[in-house]
């Protein structure tokens, strides 16, 4: 029980920061609109640079996630099995 509890909260901080990145994102390409409509390359350059970070970085949390989403899975799986023997 204590694994599972720990792969819980694990998984529950992962998704603490997929949803912060997530948000970050949305708020940078919006930032990114803007600055296209006001054609300042110089800033649009940069933001874009910080979208493409974050968009990788998403993609590693993400698979982080599943990861740790099967792990949840099997250790309650093995805490079932364990507990109906």
């Amino acid at each position: 029980m204590d694994q599972f509890n720990r792969l819980v909260s694990e998984q529950m901080a992962t998704m603490e920061k997929l949803l912060y990145l997530q948000t970050e994102l949305e708020r940078c390409q919006q930032i990114e609109e803007e600055l296209k409509s006001l054609q300042n390359a110089t800033e649009l350059d940069s933001i874009q640079n910080d979208i493409q970070l974050m968009k990788k970085e998403l993609k590693e949390i993400q698979l982080i996630f599943e990861k740790q989403t099967d792990e949840v899975i099997n250790s309650y799986r093995e805490m079932n099995l364990t507990a109906s023997m």
